[in-house]
């Protein structure tokens, strides 16, 4: 029975909840980011095809997603 704990419903309903919270988390962060750049990032990545920026944007969504991971982890 130890190896199935992480299927009770309270843990995945846990993990789904965490895993919302962490998508809408980096959603607003990407959005505010965006924001604060002279440029629109999507329009800039893809219509003017600037792999610099693309790389930049990657990193940065690599370093929020590392941000939320720990928060929710503890």
């Amino acid at each position: 029975m130890n190896g199935f704990e992480w299927l009770r419903p309270a843990v995945v309903l846990g993990s789904i909840l965490y895993a919302v919270i962490g998508v809408l988390v980096f959603w607003i962060s990407f959005v505010i980011i965006d924001k604060l750049t002279p440029y629109k990032l999507w329009e800039e990545i893809v219509e003017q095809k600037n792999l610099a920026l693309a790389i930049v944007v990657a990193s940065m969504c690599i370093s929020i997603g590392l941000i939320v991971a720990a928060a929710i982890h503890g």
